[in-house]
C-alpha cells in the first residue's frame, strides 16, 4: 500500500513539473535562429519573432536618375564607401522636402558601394531597414549583428517622434550613448522631414513651459547630434525638375519628343503643387501607361 502511494506520489510530482517547465517554455523569449547574412545584401528587420527577413530585390532607383542632389550624394557615396572599406565614418540624417529622393539615395549609395568594392566580394554590406515603430528593438539588433563578418547599414526611413514618444532615448543610447557603443561594423543612417526629428511646435512648447527651458530643448535636439553627417534635401528648381523628367524618358526609352513631355510635365507638377523626383517619377508613370511602353524594372 505505501509502495503505490508512493508511487502516485511521485508521478503526480513528475507530471507538476512537466507542467512547469512547460509553462516556464512559454514565458521564455524565443530563440532568436542565427541570422544567415550571406541570403541577400539587404533584409528588413522583424520584430515578432525577432529576425533579419532576406528581400530578394531592393526597390531602388539608379544612382544616374536622382538629379539635383549631385552635392549630398557624393557625400553619402564617400561616407558609405569609406565605411565599406573599414575607415571612420558617420552616422547620417537626410533631411528635407518630400520626394526629393532621400531614401532613393540611401539604397542607391548601398548599391554603388557595393559594385565597386575590391577584393573579396564575399564580404559585402549590407543594409538592414528597420521600421519606425521598431526603434525600441535597436539594442536586439545590434546585439545579433555585433561581431558579424560583414558590415552593416541600418536605416529608417521617414523617422520622426511625437510629444509623447520617449523612443528616441533608445535611439541615442545605440548611437552613442550606450556603454557597449555602436559597433564598429554598424552605421545608421535615417531619413527625415524635420531637421531635429521633433515638430517644431513641440519644441517650443518644451521652451515655453519647462522650469530650465534650455535643458529641455537640449535634451531633444541633441538626438540630432548624434548624427555626424546633417545632408539637406530642399525643393528643385523647374530646371531641375525637368531635368529629373528628361533623365527617365532617356533612362526607359519613351518614344515621346521633349516638345510633347515638357508642358504636360510642368502642367502636371501645378496641378500636385509640387516640383520633386517623386512628382516627375509619377508623371513618367502616367505618361507611360498612356502611350502603352512598359517601364524597365528597378
Amino acid at each position: 500500500m505505501s509502495e503505490h502511494l508512493e508511487s502516485t506520489a511521485v508521478s503526480a510530482a513528475l507530471t507538476l513539473l512537466e507542467r512547469i517547465a512547460a509553462a516556464l517554455d512559454r514565458l521564455a523569449a524565443p530563440q532568436v535562429p542565427a541570422p544567415d547574412f550571406d541570403a541577400a545584401d539587404a533584409f528588413v528587420w522583424q520584430t515578432e519573432p525577432p529576425r533579419f527577413e532576406p528581400v530578394p530585390r531592393v526597390n531602388r532607383v539608379d544612382m544616374d536618375l536622382l538629379q539635383g542632389i549631385d552635392r549630398v550624394r557624393d557625400q553619402l557615396v564617400d561616407n558609405t564607401r569609406r565605411f565599406a572599406t573599414g575607415l571612420p565614418a558617420n552616422n547620417a540624417l537626410l533631411w528635407g522636402a518630400r520626394g526629393m529622393g532621400k531614401s532613393s539615395l540611401v539604397k542607391a549609395a548601398h548599391a554603388a558601394v557595393n559594385g565597386a568594392l575590391p577584393g573579396d566580394q564575399s564580404r559585402r554590406l549590407k543594409l538592414v531597414e528597420i521600421h519606425r515603430e521598431d526603434i525600441e528593438t535597436l539594442p536586439a539588433l545590434m546585439g545579433l549583428v555585433r561581431g558579424a563578418y560583414h558590415r552593416f547599414i541600418v536605416f529608417c526611413d521617414d523617422l520622426s517622434f511625437d510629444a509623447d514618444d520617449t523612443s528616441y532615448k533608445s535611439l541615442k543610447a545605440v548611437l552613442e550613448g550606450g556603454i557597449e557603443g555602436r559597433p564598429d561594423n554598424v552605421i545608421f543612417y535615417a531619413t527625415s522631414n524635420r531637421r531635429h526629428l521633433l515638430p517644431r511646435d513641440m519644441m517650443e512648447n518644451e521652451r515655453s513651459t519647462a522650469i530650465n527651458p534650455g535643458e529641455a530643448v537640449e535634451e531633444k535636439v541633441s538626438l540630432s547630434d548624434r548624427f555626424g553627417l546633417w545632408l539637406g534635401f530642399h525643393k528643385c528648381s523647374q530646371d531641375e525638375y525637368l531635368a529629373m523628367v528628361a533623365a527617365y524618358v532617356a533612362h526607359h526609352g519613351l518614344p515621346v519628343a521633349e516638345a510633347q513631355w515638357r508642358p504636360e510635365a510642368l502642367e502636371w507638377a501645378t496641378t500636385r503643387g509640387a516640383r520633386s523626383g517623386r512628382t516627375a517619377y509619377q508623371y513618367i508613370q502616367d505618361l507611360a501607361g498612356r502611350i502603352g511602353a512598359p517601364l524597365k524594372p528597378s
